[in-house]
């Protein structure tokens, strides 16, 4: 009969079967000379049928001979720990346990085992299809100041390196995902603080002692391990040690050519996740085919724009001038090029005045009377036989929406696009003639001279999307989650607006000069604010017919039997839409590279810009910033609406989550899309990973009046549901205050 308990100290030598996965990992590395806190092994021996304890005095016993004086209970099953079944977190632990109460704990430890989370688990595992036995591991309780896990190769990325996040005191709110703590990165050259924590919890030299015993437990077992560990003062403790299952491969991001490629400019806006298959591979080209049948229609030429999937994300990149390119879009265009591009790129951050006159107005124009008529006339005349069409049918309506909408982001780009650099030229010509301190005394700084505008309310049409990839369901197609921004609230935005004007003008009524430039600049830079809006609020008018004939193609290989469900469609690429063959192996292969990809934190940029060019999003957040300094502790991002806010971060990851969002909550995601204009008016900020000073939550957030920081890379992952933050969105930083 196996004994009932089993010492730690003496666990190496006995069965795995008997003691479990973790109990017999922790006893191995304790006899290698790790800092494994003291205990023993309560195996299934020890209770009977109805489980509960045979004899609690003698594991009371036990419990007083390691001379602690608090416990940890954990499960220790024969199946915990595997290289493809980790069971991390599925049963029950139990902390802080007196000797007294021990009996109880393990009861329930064992009790765990049968759970329906537990079962289903095990189902899924093709190397555990039955109940295996377990154990119960009692360990005395370390003292923690710091805790937290390690993960010998990057979970995210697949990178070499140790990823190290640390909580103060125990660290099961971190392990249970109650919170997010602070992250180490720690590489054969490097060691930084990757994710910030107000007030720090580990010094860089912790940081590498924890990294370095990750790495010898790795080296013991030749495998990437995932450890838990403590600092009791200066002692550090080994906690856990379990292989990592599903270690993704290396993702590195590499600039796909010279210069700087962006992931949030043009298409990339409205793409704030990785791209399903079929969409990167098919309506992606057609859009930026049409963006260049737009310009060639406007100047005569095309001057090609570099685009991208770098891991399944979409990059941009401005063309590189040569001699060659040069003379050929001026040959082409008859010089009109010169006109039209000086104007939209460098002269609008210049004097947005004399751009609107010379070129912007004259396509403003051009769009509203003519591409947006003829835009939504193609649709009406497409729908109709939509559900009728054979697949040549669908992919003919496919390519040319698809082409039209991006002769329709040639004309939101190259106009709407306008206004944040006329924004950013209206903040510089007032710190310049105003003074900085003119920012307190508004309130708000130069964006609340672009509130409250007549025509840029937002709205959330029927066809507004969450995600240009058509994978997405439009706002049509989900629950009614009306906009709730009111005819008050854009009373009270227009009053602060208007007194915001009053304020700068009699600032300025001394120069006369510059009170006129100034009106001149305000009356462009406001009129543009409400044509971006209005451009960008239509950009979709052809999503639900997109989404229909891609559905309708799914559905008609489904009957052919080439996919196994009509949604399986997303996730094959162009060229297999005409094939006879079953697909259901390269549908599940792509789905999930797919996935894997959508877990991934790209950068907001790659390469470095051309040296004549510069960076020229880093000069207007600059402008937009200031001069103020980075404050410690701080994330940081682009200073996108003005104002400051406190409030409890809430995730939001999808539509679905809408119904969670709770007023005065600060709502934080990846990027934001016009679907989610309902939730702004019930934040008190926005804080997202993408965008820019021109992105939807941007703007959006503008015309409510609330603060909101974008593109901080990782806000996602440095920052909980719940957690109190300040936003402070004139300065561009978001403070985590718990």
């Amino acid at each position: 009969m196996d004994a009932p308990l089993v010492g730690l100290e003496d666990a190496s030598l006995a069965d795995r079967n008997v003691i479990g996965g973790k109990a017999a990992a922790l006893a191995d590395l304790l006899s290698a000379g790790f800092r494994v806190p003291t205990g023993f092994v309560v195996t299934e021996a020890a209770i009977d049928q109805e489980g509960t304890i045979i004899d609690a005095p003698v594991l009371r016993e036990w419990a007083v001979r390691t001379g602690a004086r608090l416990f940890a209970v954990r499960s220790s099953g024969a199946a915990e720990d595997l290289p493809d079944a980790s069971y991390a977190g599925l049963y029950a632990t139990f902390l802080n346990v007196r000797a007294d109460d021990l009996a109880g704990a393990v009861e329930r430890c064992f009790a765990s085992a049968r759970t329906e989370r537990v079962q289903g688990y095990r189902n899924q595992r093709t190397t555990v299809t039955r109940r295996q036995p377990m154990a119960a591991l009692v360990q005395a309780m370390v003292d923690a100041d710091s805790a937290g896990v390690a993960f010998t190769v990057n979970p995210f990325t697949g990178v070499d390196e140790v990823v190290v996040t640390a909580v103060t005191g125990l660290g099961e709110p971190l392990v249970g995902g109650e919170t997010v703590g602070e992250e180490w990165a720690v590489g054969a050259e490097r060691t930084e603080r990757s994710r910030s924590h107000s007030p720090p919890v580990l010094v860089e030299g912790q940081a590498t002692a924890v990294a370095a015993l990750a790495a010898l437990v790795a080296q013991r077992y030749g495998s990437p391990q995932d450890i838990e560990w403590a600092f009791q003062g200066d002692t550090l403790f080994l906690l856990q040690a379990r292989n990592m299952t599903a270690v993704p491969s290396p993702t590195g991001w590499n600039p796909p050519g010279p210069g700087l490629w962006m992931r949030n400019f043009r298409l990339g806006e409205w793409i704030p996740d990785a791209m399903t298959p079929l969409f990167a591979d098919w309506l992606v080209p057609v859009l930026e085919r049409g963006y260049l049948d737009g310009m060639k229609a406007t100047i005569g030429t095309v001057v090609p724009f570099r685009y991208a999937s770098v891991n399944g994300w979409y990059f941009n990149a401005a063309p590189i001038p040569g001699p060659r390119l040069i003379a050929r879009a001026l040959i082409q265009s008859r010089g009109r090029i010169v006109k039209v591009l000086f104007n939209a790129l460098v002269q609008v951050s210049r004097n947005p005045v004399r751009a609107d006159r010379a070129i912007l107005a004259a396509l403003y124009w051009q769009w509203k009377d003519s591409h947006l008529p003829a835009y939504r006339k193609l649709i009406a005349a497409l729908g109709p036989g939509a559900r009728r069409a054979d697949r040549q049918g669908l992919i003919a309506t496919i390519d040319r929406v698809g082409l039209a909408a991006g002769q329709y982001l040639w004309f939101l780009a190259i106009v709407g696009g306008s206004a944040w650099k006329m924004e950013s030229r209206l903040a510089k010509f007032c710190r310049e003639h105003l003074g900085s301190e003119f920012e307190a005394e508004l309130d708000g700084g130069v964006q609340i001279l672009l509130r409250g505008l007549a025509g840029a309310e937002p709205s959330v049409p029927a066809h507004a999307v969450q995600s240009l990839d058509w994978y997405q369901p439009t706002v049509g197609e989900l629950p009614p989650n009306p906009t709730l921004f009111s005819p008050t609230r854009q009373a009270e935005l227009a009053e602060q607006r208007e007194s915001a004007e009053v304020t700068c003008r009699r600032a300025l009524a001394v120069q006369p000069k510059t009170l006129a430039q100034f009106d001149a600049l305000l009356r462009v830079a406001q009129r543009y604010a409400v044509i971006r809006e209005e451009q960008a609020r239509d950009l979709t008018l052809g999503w639900p017919l997109l989404r229909d004939c891609v559905r309708r193609l799914g559905e008609l290989m489904h009957a052919d039997g080439i996919i196994a469900n009509p949604d399986d469609v997303f996730f094959v690429i162009r060229q297999q839409l005409e094939t006879t063959t079953s697909l259901a192996g390269e549908v599940e292969k792509q789905r999930t590279t797919w996935k894997r990809q959508t877990r991934l934190s790209p950068p907001l940029s790659l390469g470095r810009p051309p040296r004549l060019i510069g960076d020229l999003v880093a000069r207007m957040v600059e402008d937009a910033r200031g001069q103020r300094q980075i404050p410690e502790g701080a994330i940081v991002g682009q200073p996108a609406s003005a104002g400051r806010a406190t409030g409890r971060v809430r995730l939001i990851s999808s539509p679905a989550d809408f119904s969670d969002f709770k007023d005065g909550e600060v709502l934080l995601a990846r990027a934001t899309a016009p679907a989610w204009t309902p939730l702004f008016s019930r934040a008190a900020a926005v804080v997202t990973d993408g965008g820019t000073l021109a992105a939807h939550a941007s703007l959006v957030a503008r015309e409510y009046g609330i603060p909101a920081v974008v593109g901080t890379v990782d806000a996602t992952r440095q920052l909980k549901t719940g957690q109190l933050v300040t936003v402070d969105g004139t300065s561009g930083y978001v403070f985590p205050l718990a």
